[in-house]
Protein backbone atom coordinates (compact mmCIF):
# COMPACT_ATOMS: atom_id res chain seq x y z
CA UNK A 1 0.00 0.00 0.00
CA UNK A 2 1.50 3.32 -1.05
CA UNK A 3 1.96 6.35 1.61
CA UNK A 4 -1.12 8.59 2.39
CA UNK A 5 -0.52 11.85 1.53
CA UNK A 6 -0.94 14.91 3.41
CA UNK A 7 -2.92 17.56 1.70
CA UNK A 8 -4.49 21.14 2.45
CA UNK A 9 -6.57 22.87 4.41
CA UNK A 10 -9.22 24.62 2.27
CA UNK A 11 -12.35 26.18 3.21
CA UNK A 12 -12.82 24.39 6.14
CA UNK A 13 -12.07 20.70 5.23
CA UNK A 14 -8.68 18.79 4.19
CA UNK A 15 -8.44 18.54 0.10
CA UNK A 16 -6.16 16.61 -1.57
CA UNK A 17 -3.18 18.11 -3.74
CA UNK A 18 -4.23 18.16 -7.42
CA UNK A 19 -0.75 19.74 -9.05
CA UNK A 20 0.88 16.02 -9.88
CA UNK A 21 3.60 17.15 -7.32
CA UNK A 22 4.57 15.69 -3.75
CA UNK A 23 7.44 15.41 -1.38
CA UNK A 24 8.69 12.55 1.16
CA UNK A 25 8.33 12.71 4.61
CA UNK A 26 10.42 10.70 6.74
CA UNK A 27 10.09 9.38 10.15
CA UNK A 28 13.92 10.72 11.24
CA UNK A 29 14.36 8.05 14.00
CA UNK A 30 14.35 5.39 12.38
CA UNK A 31 15.18 6.91 8.16
CA UNK A 32 11.75 5.24 6.62
CA UNK A 33 9.37 6.97 4.63
CA UNK A 34 6.03 8.20 6.70
CA UNK A 35 3.95 10.08 4.03
CA UNK A 36 4.18 11.97 1.02
CA UNK A 37 3.17 15.96 1.16
CA UNK A 38 0.91 17.68 -1.60
CA UNK A 39 3.13 20.34 -3.05
CA UNK A 40 1.04 23.47 -4.22
CA UNK A 41 0.74 24.58 -7.67
CA UNK A 42 -0.90 28.02 -9.07
CA UNK A 43 -4.09 26.98 -9.16
CA UNK A 44 -4.23 25.64 -5.29
CA UNK A 45 -2.10 28.70 -4.15
CA UNK A 46 -5.21 31.03 -6.34
CA UNK A 47 -7.40 28.36 -4.46
CA UNK A 48 -6.35 29.22 -1.10
CA UNK A 49 -6.37 32.86 -0.96
CA UNK A 50 -9.22 33.49 -2.84
CA UNK A 51 -10.52 31.84 0.06
CA UNK A 52 -9.00 33.68 2.47
CA UNK A 53 -9.79 37.04 0.93
CA UNK A 54 -13.24 35.44 0.57
CA UNK A 55 -13.74 34.96 4.07
CA UNK A 56 -12.00 38.72 5.53
CA UNK A 57 -14.70 40.80 4.93
CA UNK A 58 -17.12 38.58 7.43
CA UNK A 59 -14.33 38.12 9.74
CA UNK A 60 -13.16 41.24 9.94
CA UNK A 61 -16.66 42.58 10.86
CA UNK A 62 -17.57 39.88 13.57
CA UNK A 63 -17.67 41.50 16.78
CA UNK A 64 -14.54 41.53 18.98
CA UNK A 65 -16.49 39.62 21.71
CA UNK A 66 -16.97 36.51 19.26
CA UNK A 67 -13.76 36.58 18.01
CA UNK A 68 -12.15 36.08 21.02
CA UNK A 69 -14.37 33.06 22.39
CA UNK A 70 -13.25 31.01 19.05
CA UNK A 71 -9.67 31.94 20.58
CA UNK A 72 -10.54 30.90 23.99
CA UNK A 73 -12.21 27.77 22.53
CA UNK A 74 -8.82 26.86 20.41
CA UNK A 75 -6.60 27.43 23.51
CA UNK A 76 -9.07 24.89 25.52
CA UNK A 77 -8.70 22.25 22.49
CA UNK A 78 -5.40 23.27 21.73
CA UNK A 79 -4.13 22.33 25.77
CA UNK A 80 -6.51 19.15 25.37
CA UNK A 81 -4.86 17.76 22.73
CA UNK A 82 -0.83 18.66 23.01
CA UNK A 83 -0.54 15.12 23.70
CA UNK A 84 -1.27 14.35 20.35
CA UNK A 85 0.17 16.99 19.16
CA UNK A 86 3.39 16.26 20.58
CA UNK A 87 3.45 12.74 19.37
CA UNK A 88 2.97 13.90 15.43
CA UNK A 89 5.71 16.70 16.00
CA UNK A 90 7.74 14.03 17.43
CA UNK A 91 7.07 11.38 14.55
CA UNK A 92 7.94 14.06 11.68
CA UNK A 93 10.48 16.36 13.24
CA UNK A 94 12.56 13.99 15.30
CA UNK A 95 12.90 15.79 18.65
CA UNK A 96 12.12 14.18 21.79
CA UNK A 97 8.47 14.01 22.87
CA UNK A 98 9.20 16.40 25.98
CA UNK A 99 10.47 18.74 23.81
CA UNK A 100 7.76 18.79 21.68
CA UNK A 101 5.70 18.88 24.38
CA UNK A 102 7.56 22.56 25.45
CA UNK A 103 7.19 23.11 21.74
CA UNK A 104 3.15 23.31 22.22
CA UNK A 105 3.60 24.68 25.87
CA UNK A 106 5.05 27.89 24.54
CA UNK A 107 2.91 28.29 22.09
CA UNK A 108 -0.56 28.16 23.95
CA UNK A 109 1.42 31.49 25.66
CA UNK A 110 0.88 33.01 22.85
CA UNK A 111 -2.94 31.75 22.34
CA UNK A 112 -3.55 33.42 25.84
CA UNK A 113 -1.79 36.31 25.00
CA UNK A 114 -4.45 36.42 21.78
CA UNK A 115 -6.89 35.59 24.09
CA UNK A 116 -6.84 39.40 26.01
CA UNK A 117 -6.39 41.25 22.29
CA UNK A 118 -9.33 43.14 23.14
CA UNK A 119 -6.90 45.75 25.44
CA UNK A 120 -4.64 45.92 22.75
CA UNK A 121 -6.86 47.04 19.83
CA UNK A 122 -8.00 50.10 21.97
CA UNK A 123 -7.71 53.04 20.58
CA UNK A 124 -7.16 56.48 22.26
CA UNK A 125 -9.85 59.38 22.45
CA UNK A 126 -9.44 63.41 22.95
CA UNK A 127 -12.02 64.89 23.62
CA UNK A 128 -11.92 68.85 22.41
CA UNK A 129 -8.52 69.00 20.63
CA UNK A 130 -9.94 71.76 19.15
CA UNK A 131 -12.91 73.63 20.28
CA UNK A 132 -15.73 71.24 19.38
CA UNK A 133 -13.48 68.60 17.62
CA UNK A 134 -12.42 65.48 19.28
CA UNK A 135 -9.55 63.01 17.96
CA UNK A 136 -9.77 59.39 17.83
CA UNK A 137 -7.71 56.41 16.59
CA UNK A 138 -8.47 52.87 15.69
CA UNK A 139 -6.35 49.59 15.04
CA UNK A 140 -7.97 48.30 12.10
CA UNK A 141 -6.69 44.31 10.39
CA UNK A 142 -4.80 43.93 7.37
CA UNK A 143 -6.75 41.62 5.33
CA UNK A 144 -5.00 38.00 4.12
CA UNK A 145 -2.04 37.14 5.42
CA UNK A 146 0.57 34.40 4.82
CA UNK A 147 3.25 32.75 7.45
CA UNK A 148 5.96 30.80 6.29
CA UNK A 149 7.24 28.54 9.21
CA UNK A 150 10.47 26.41 9.58
CA UNK A 151 10.49 22.67 10.28
CA UNK A 152 12.50 23.04 13.56
CA UNK A 153 9.08 23.89 15.54
CA UNK A 154 5.93 22.94 13.07
CA UNK A 155 3.16 24.36 16.00
CA UNK A 156 4.73 26.87 17.67
CA UNK A 157 6.55 29.28 15.18
CA UNK A 158 2.79 29.37 13.66
CA UNK A 159 1.46 29.83 17.17
CA UNK A 160 3.78 32.62 17.33
CA UNK A 161 2.01 34.38 14.51
CA UNK A 162 -1.89 32.72 13.81
CA UNK A 163 -3.68 33.85 16.68
CA UNK A 164 -2.85 37.00 16.50
CA UNK A 165 -3.72 37.55 13.33
CA UNK A 166 -6.71 36.10 13.81
CA UNK A 167 -7.72 38.00 16.74
CA UNK A 168 -7.36 41.08 15.15
CA UNK A 169 -9.58 40.28 12.19
CA UNK A 170 -6.91 38.89 9.69
CA UNK A 171 -7.29 35.93 7.77
CA UNK A 172 -4.11 33.69 7.50
CA UNK A 173 -2.59 31.18 5.09
CA UNK A 174 0.06 28.95 6.62
CA UNK A 175 2.64 27.51 4.47
CA UNK A 176 4.45 24.98 7.07
CA UNK A 177 7.53 23.08 6.14
CA UNK A 178 7.34 20.33 3.61
CA UNK A 179 9.46 18.44 6.00
CA UNK A 180 6.80 18.07 8.93
CA UNK A 181 3.32 19.40 7.33
CA UNK A 182 0.96 17.32 9.59
CA UNK A 183 0.95 19.43 12.61
CA UNK A 184 -0.47 22.78 10.66
CA UNK A 185 -3.39 20.26 9.09
CA UNK A 186 -3.90 19.09 12.88
CA UNK A 187 -4.47 22.94 14.25
CA UNK A 188 -6.73 23.40 11.48
CA UNK A 189 -8.79 20.77 12.85
CA UNK A 190 -8.51 22.64 16.06
CA UNK A 191 -9.53 25.67 14.71
CA UNK A 192 -12.62 24.60 13.09
CA UNK A 193 -13.73 22.96 16.06
CA UNK A 194 -13.20 26.21 18.19
CA UNK A 195 -15.73 27.42 15.60
CA UNK A 196 -13.59 29.75 13.35
CA UNK A 197 -15.38 30.35 9.97
CA UNK A 198 -14.36 28.67 7.14
CA UNK A 199 -11.64 30.50 5.25
CA UNK A 200 -10.37 32.08 7.88
CA UNK A 201 -7.46 29.86 8.62
CA UNK A 202 -6.11 27.77 5.48
CA UNK A 203 -3.05 25.52 5.02
CA UNK A 204 -1.05 25.41 1.68
CA UNK A 205 1.35 23.08 1.76
CA UNK A 206 3.98 23.08 -0.53
CA UNK A 207 7.99 24.41 -1.71
CA UNK A 208 9.41 27.05 -3.26
CA UNK A 209 6.66 27.19 -5.38
CA UNK A 210 3.96 27.87 -2.56
CA UNK A 211 6.27 30.23 -0.96
CA UNK A 212 6.85 32.44 -4.22
CA UNK A 213 3.06 32.56 -5.00
CA UNK A 214 2.39 33.79 -1.80
CA UNK A 215 5.08 36.49 -1.68
CA UNK A 216 3.95 37.62 -5.25
CA UNK A 217 0.42 37.39 -4.83
CA UNK A 218 -1.13 41.25 -4.60
CA UNK A 219 -4.34 39.93 -2.22
CA UNK A 220 -1.56 38.93 0.35
CA UNK A 221 -0.97 41.77 2.92
CA UNK A 222 1.31 40.80 4.82
CA UNK A 223 4.39 38.13 5.45
CA UNK A 224 5.22 35.98 8.49
CA UNK A 225 8.29 34.32 8.17
CA UNK A 226 10.70 32.77 10.10
CA UNK A 227 13.76 30.43 8.61
CA UNK A 228 17.74 30.87 7.53
CA UNK A 229 19.08 34.36 6.74
CA UNK A 230 19.83 33.62 3.25
CA UNK A 231 15.90 33.03 2.61
CA UNK A 232 15.17 35.78 5.33
CA UNK A 233 16.80 37.85 2.91
CA UNK A 234 14.61 36.34 -0.13
CA UNK A 235 11.52 37.03 1.20
CA UNK A 236 11.87 40.21 2.73
CA UNK A 237 13.09 41.75 -0.62
CA UNK A 238 10.87 39.99 -3.17
CA UNK A 239 7.75 40.51 -0.74
CA UNK A 240 8.59 44.18 0.10
CA UNK A 241 9.11 44.68 -3.58
CA UNK A 242 5.28 43.54 -4.17
CA UNK A 243 4.39 46.39 -1.68
CA UNK A 244 3.91 44.33 1.68
CA UNK A 245 4.50 44.25 5.23
CA UNK A 246 6.93 41.88 5.82
CA UNK A 247 8.66 40.57 9.01
CA UNK A 248 11.29 37.97 8.31
CA UNK A 249 13.41 36.23 11.10
CA UNK A 250 16.67 34.73 10.25
CA UNK A 251 19.46 33.00 11.53
CA UNK A 252 21.99 32.65 14.44
CA UNK A 253 24.80 32.04 16.23
CA UNK A 254 24.24 32.09 19.65
CA UNK A 255 27.25 32.93 22.32
CA UNK A 256 26.99 31.92 25.73
CA UNK A 257 29.88 34.11 27.38
CA UNK A 258 31.13 32.39 30.69
CA UNK A 259 33.00 34.80 32.99
CA UNK A 260 35.79 32.97 35.57
CA UNK A 261 33.04 33.47 38.89
CA UNK A 262 29.81 31.87 36.81
CA UNK A 263 28.79 28.51 38.68
CA UNK A 264 30.86 25.72 36.84
CA UNK A 265 27.65 22.93 37.69
CA UNK A 266 24.80 25.69 36.58
CA UNK A 267 26.55 26.58 33.36
CA UNK A 268 27.95 22.80 32.44
CA UNK A 269 24.12 21.77 32.08
CA UNK A 270 23.23 25.17 30.59
CA UNK A 271 25.22 24.66 27.38
CA UNK A 272 24.07 21.00 27.62
CA UNK A 273 20.69 22.27 27.70
CA UNK A 274 21.29 24.90 24.73
CA UNK A 275 23.37 23.50 22.88
CA UNK A 276 21.97 19.81 22.37
CA UNK A 277 17.94 20.28 22.99
CA UNK A 278 16.16 19.48 20.00
CA UNK A 279 19.88 18.10 18.23
CA UNK A 280 20.51 21.93 17.92
CA UNK A 281 17.66 22.43 15.46
CA UNK A 282 16.82 25.70 17.53
CA UNK A 283 17.55 29.18 16.19
CA UNK A 284 17.95 29.87 19.96
CA UNK A 285 20.93 27.06 20.50
CA UNK A 286 23.46 28.03 21.99
CA UNK A 287 26.06 26.77 19.90
CA UNK A 288 29.33 29.31 20.84
CA UNK A 289 30.42 28.97 24.08
CA UNK A 290 32.92 31.92 25.12
CA UNK A 291 34.73 30.93 27.93
CA UNK A 292 36.86 33.84 29.67
CA UNK A 293 39.97 33.37 31.56
CA UNK A 294 40.78 30.22 33.63
CA UNK A 295 37.01 28.34 33.47
CA UNK A 296 37.71 27.07 30.14
CA UNK A 297 39.57 23.72 31.17
CA UNK A 298 37.22 22.64 34.09
CA UNK A 299 34.29 23.92 31.82
CA UNK A 300 35.09 21.91 28.55
CA UNK A 301 35.72 18.66 30.90
CA UNK A 302 32.26 19.37 32.67
CA UNK A 303 30.46 19.92 29.78
CA UNK A 304 32.26 16.86 27.88
CA UNK A 305 31.49 14.52 30.70
CA UNK A 306 28.09 15.23 30.32
CA UNK A 307 27.65 15.17 26.45
CA UNK A 308 29.40 11.51 26.26
CA UNK A 309 26.57 10.65 29.50
CA UNK A 310 23.39 11.65 27.19
CA UNK A 311 21.07 9.09 25.55
CA UNK A 312 20.49 9.46 21.79
CA UNK A 313 18.02 7.53 20.16
CA UNK A 314 14.18 7.83 18.78
CA UNK A 315 12.22 10.40 20.78
CA UNK A 316 9.56 8.21 21.77
CA UNK A 317 11.45 5.89 23.90
CA UNK A 318 12.64 8.71 26.23
CA UNK A 319 15.88 9.50 25.01
CA UNK A 320 17.91 12.42 25.69
CA UNK A 321 18.12 13.61 22.20
CA UNK A 322 16.71 12.59 19.37
CA UNK A 323 17.65 12.56 15.17
CA UNK A 324 17.97 15.34 12.82
CA UNK A 325 15.15 15.94 10.65
CA UNK A 326 16.33 14.52 7.09
CA UNK A 327 20.09 12.56 6.25
CA UNK A 328 21.15 15.21 4.27
CA UNK A 329 21.06 18.02 7.14
CA UNK A 330 22.70 15.24 9.23
CA UNK A 331 25.43 14.98 6.46
CA UNK A 332 26.16 18.53 5.95
CA UNK A 333 26.38 19.04 10.46
CA UNK A 334 28.75 16.23 9.99
CA UNK A 335 30.75 18.00 7.64
CA UNK A 336 31.02 20.71 9.58
CA UNK A 337 32.47 18.80 12.23
CA UNK A 338 34.99 17.43 9.55
CA UNK A 339 36.29 20.99 8.98
CA UNK A 340 36.26 22.01 12.12
CA UNK A 341 38.58 19.29 12.93
CA UNK A 342 40.73 20.05 9.95
CA UNK A 343 41.05 23.87 10.77
CA UNK A 344 42.62 22.86 13.95
CA UNK A 345 39.89 22.79 16.46
CA UNK A 346 40.37 19.92 19.32
CA UNK A 347 37.53 17.36 18.75
CA UNK A 348 36.42 16.48 22.67
CA UNK A 349 33.09 14.46 21.27
CA UNK A 350 32.73 13.17 18.59
CA UNK A 351 28.79 12.62 17.63
CA UNK A 352 29.30 11.15 14.48
CA UNK A 353 29.99 7.81 16.41
CA UNK A 354 26.91 7.65 18.38
CA UNK A 355 25.03 4.25 18.56
CA UNK A 356 21.31 6.20 18.85
CA UNK A 357 18.73 3.74 20.92
CA UNK A 358 16.58 3.40 17.71
CA UNK A 359 15.30 1.16 15.06
CA UNK A 360 16.15 1.39 11.22
CA UNK A 361 18.84 3.93 10.08
CA UNK A 362 17.78 7.36 11.30
CA UNK A 363 19.29 10.43 10.93
CA UNK A 364 21.74 10.44 13.85
CA UNK A 365 24.57 12.42 15.23
CA UNK A 366 25.42 13.13 18.52
CA UNK A 367 26.26 15.56 20.96
CA UNK A 368 29.94 17.13 19.57
CA UNK A 369 32.15 19.13 21.22
CA UNK A 370 34.79 21.37 19.84
CA UNK A 371 37.58 23.03 21.67
CA UNK A 372 40.32 26.13 20.69
CA UNK A 373 37.79 27.25 18.00
CA UNK A 374 38.46 30.56 15.94
CA UNK A 375 36.59 33.23 14.63
CA UNK A 376 37.90 32.17 11.00
CA UNK A 377 36.40 28.44 10.84
CA UNK A 378 33.43 27.93 9.42
CA UNK A 379 32.40 25.78 12.75
CA UNK A 380 32.10 29.67 14.12
CA UNK A 381 31.02 31.47 11.36
CA UNK A 382 28.37 29.23 9.42
CA UNK A 383 25.03 28.66 11.53
CA UNK A 384 25.44 24.76 11.24
CA UNK A 385 21.75 24.11 13.33
CA UNK A 386 22.67 20.80 14.66
CA UNK A 387 24.05 19.33 17.73
CA UNK A 388 27.56 21.13 17.55
CA UNK A 389 28.94 22.94 20.14
CA UNK A 390 32.04 25.02 20.01
CA UNK A 391 34.43 26.30 22.54
CA UNK A 392 36.12 29.67 21.92
CA UNK A 393 38.95 31.08 24.54
CA UNK A 394 39.06 34.32 25.41
CA UNK A 395 41.17 36.37 28.33
CA UNK A 396 38.96 38.88 28.91
CA UNK A 397 35.64 40.13 29.02
CA UNK A 398 36.35 43.37 27.04
CA UNK A 399 37.37 40.46 24.19
CA UNK A 400 34.22 38.28 24.83
CA UNK A 401 31.71 41.37 24.04
CA UNK A 402 34.18 42.24 20.54
CA UNK A 403 33.52 38.67 19.96
CA UNK A 404 29.99 38.77 20.06
CA UNK A 405 29.39 42.15 18.38
CA UNK A 406 31.41 41.81 15.48
CA UNK A 407 29.37 38.49 14.20
CA UNK A 408 27.12 38.90 11.83
CA UNK A 409 24.01 37.97 13.79
CA UNK A 410 22.25 39.25 17.08
CA UNK A 411 19.12 36.53 17.95
CA UNK A 412 19.93 35.46 21.59
CA UNK A 413 23.45 35.49 23.82
CA UNK A 414 23.52 34.85 27.42
CA UNK A 415 26.04 35.34 30.01
CA UNK A 416 26.66 33.52 33.12
CA UNK A 417 28.33 35.12 35.98
CA UNK A 418 27.32 35.60 39.51
CA UNK A 419 28.72 39.48 39.43
CA UNK A 420 25.45 42.02 39.02
CA UNK A 421 27.56 44.68 37.71
CA UNK A 422 28.87 42.78 34.52
CA UNK A 423 25.69 41.02 33.91
CA UNK A 424 24.28 44.55 33.50
CA UNK A 425 27.25 45.80 31.75
CA UNK A 426 26.59 43.04 29.14
CA UNK A 427 22.68 44.06 28.89
CA UNK A 428 24.00 47.52 28.26
CA UNK A 429 26.35 47.16 25.66
CA UNK A 430 26.25 43.76 23.79
CA UNK A 431 24.50 44.23 20.45
CA UNK A 432 21.65 41.54 19.87
CA UNK A 433 18.00 41.46 20.68
CA UNK A 434 17.72 38.58 22.87
CA UNK A 435 19.45 38.41 26.05
CA UNK A 436 19.66 35.91 28.93
CA UNK A 437 21.97 36.36 32.22
CA UNK A 438 22.39 32.91 33.77
CA UNK A 439 19.55 31.93 30.90
CA UNK A 440 20.39 29.86 28.08
CA UNK A 441 17.57 30.20 25.63
CA UNK A 442 16.80 33.56 26.64
CA UNK A 443 12.75 33.19 24.22
CA UNK A 444 10.69 36.10 25.69
CA UNK A 445 7.07 35.28 27.46
CA UNK A 446 4.45 36.07 24.73
CA UNK A 447 3.43 39.24 25.83
CA UNK A 448 6.84 40.72 25.11
CA UNK A 449 8.62 40.30 21.37
CA UNK A 450 10.45 38.00 19.80
CA UNK A 451 13.16 39.05 17.81
CA UNK A 452 16.89 39.38 16.66
CA UNK A 453 19.22 42.50 15.45
CA UNK A 454 21.46 42.61 12.55
CA UNK A 455 21.38 39.54 10.28
CA UNK A 456 18.84 37.96 12.29
CA UNK A 457 15.92 39.87 11.46
CA UNK A 458 14.74 41.47 8.16
CA UNK A 459 11.80 44.22 8.97
CA UNK A 460 11.26 46.18 11.95
CA UNK A 461 8.80 44.25 13.54
CA UNK A 462 9.12 41.85 16.02
CA UNK A 463 6.98 38.40 16.65
CA UNK A 464 4.33 38.38 18.95
CA UNK A 465 3.79 40.82 21.91
CA UNK A 466 2.49 44.03 21.15
CA UNK A 467 5.23 44.30 18.17
CA UNK A 468 3.39 40.82 16.70
CA UNK A 469 -0.67 43.14 17.40
CA UNK A 470 0.94 46.63 15.72
CA UNK A 471 2.34 43.68 12.98
CA UNK A 472 -0.97 42.51 12.03
CA UNK A 473 -3.24 45.78 12.08
CA UNK A 474 -2.69 49.24 10.93
CA UNK A 475 -3.60 52.55 12.73
CA UNK A 476 -6.28 55.53 12.02
CA UNK A 477 -6.87 58.60 13.53
CA UNK A 478 -9.96 60.43 13.03
CA UNK A 479 -10.56 64.19 13.71
CA UNK A 480 -14.53 65.10 14.49
CA UNK A 481 -16.74 67.99 14.49
CA UNK A 482 -20.16 67.73 15.15
CA UNK A 483 -22.49 70.64 12.69
CA UNK A 484 -23.00 73.80 14.97
CA UNK A 485 -24.35 77.47 14.49
CA UNK A 486 -20.78 78.65 15.01
CA UNK A 487 -18.55 76.96 12.43
CA UNK A 488 -20.77 78.34 9.75
CA UNK A 489 -18.94 80.60 7.12
CA UNK A 490 -16.13 80.25 5.31
CA UNK A 491 -12.02 80.63 6.69
CA UNK A 492 -9.58 79.61 3.94
CA UNK A 493 -6.59 79.56 6.93
CA UNK A 494 -4.67 76.82 8.31
CA UNK A 495 -7.08 75.22 10.71
CA UNK A 496 -5.40 75.56 14.19
CA UNK A 497 -6.40 73.72 17.38
CA UNK A 498 -8.00 76.43 19.59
Amino acid sequence: MSAETVGHWIDGAEVPGDSGRAGDVFDPATGTLARHVALAGAAEIERAVASAAAAFPGWRDTALSRRTRVLFAFRELLDKAKDELAEIITGEHGKVVSDAHGEVARGLEVVEFACGIGHLLKGGHTENASTGVDVHSIRQPLGPVAVISPFNFPAMVPLWFIPIAIAAGNTVVLKPSEKDPSAALFMAGLWKQAGLPDGVFTVLQGDKEAVDGLLDHPDIKAVSFVGSTPVAQYVHQRASAAGKRVQALGGAKNHMVVLPDADLQLTADAAINAGFGSAGERCMAISVVVAVGEIADPLVAAIADRARALRTGDGRRGCDMGPLVTAAHRDRVAGYVAEGEEAGAKLVVDGRDVRPDADGSGFFLGPTLLDHVTPGMSVYTDEIFGPVLSVVRVDTYAEALALVNANRYGNGTAIFTSDGGAARRFENEVEVGMIGVNVPIPVPVAYYSFGGWKDSLFGDTHAHGTEGVHFFTRGKVVTSRWPDEGHRGLNLGFPRND
